[in-house]
């Protein structure tokens, strides 16, 4: 039966061994949080209790330990045999939310528990057989990870972008004092050019006096 913040599954080969996934509820130090862990039921299921334990670091639990529950095999006394993966596991979740002492569980401040939660799916995809049954928390994870590449992509585009701007600016001012210098150049490039333009005007008609004389003498 599905659960909110809770998915289950059992290993391919093995009806008995239940693997699961709880989110941590906001508003809490856990939000945020993916716990992974399995629940190992006896063959006499359903009329002795499974043996429940956390694989993820989170702060309220040790990991690879039994955790003591009213519904574990610590308390085979109080087992109910109508008791189903749904409600062991939405019992789990809120004793987890808690912070009553049992066998299995340890003391830790808000600061370690969001610390852990923050790292959970990072640490849970390391782990084989959390890939091969819960594919989509894989997914979720490589989505996270691309988001923080393209964050830390654009926060180095914007430092690159504020250095770059002062010496945009530094070129764009001596490229505007090398224009202002060009007019002046091209006038003494002209002034060059016209000399020898009216030094041939001056040539040609003192070359026509000359030839005219004889003519004027006629």
């Amino acid at each position: 039966e599905p659960v909110s913040n809770v998915v289950a599954r059992p290993l391919p080969n093995d009806i008995l061994e239940w693997h699961y996934v709880l989110e941590g509820s906001q508003g809490t130090p856990f939000a945020g949080g993916y716990y992974y862990g399995k629940i190992k039921f006896p063959p006499e299921y359903p009329f002795k209790p499974p043996g429940i334990s956390m694989t993820t670091p989170n702060g309220r639990f040790m990991t690879q330990k039994k955790i003591c529950l009213s519904m574990s095999d610590f308390h085979p006394e109080s087992w109910n045999p109508m008791w189903s993966v749904s409600s062991i596991l939405t019992g789990l979740l809120s004793f987890m939310m808690d912070t009553s002492p049992t066998t299995g569980s340890v003391s830790t401040t808000e600061e370690e528990k969001k610390r852990l939660a923050k790292a959970s799916l990072a640490f849970n995809c390391k782990n084989v057989t959390f890939r091969k049954l819960f594919p989509e928390y894989v997914e979720k994870h490589e989505e996270q990870l691309a988001a923080e590449h393209s964050a830390e992509q654009a926060a180095q585009e914007s430092i690159q972008d504020e250095k770059a701007g002062p010496i945009l600016k530094k070129r764009g001012a001596k490229e505007e004092k090398k224009n202002v210098n060009v007019p002046e150049e091209v006038n003494n490039q002209e002034r060059r050019r016209s000399v020898p333009t009216w030094l041939l005007v001056l040539l040609l008609s003192v070359f026509g006096v000359v030839m005219a004389l004889p003519l004027l003498q006629l």
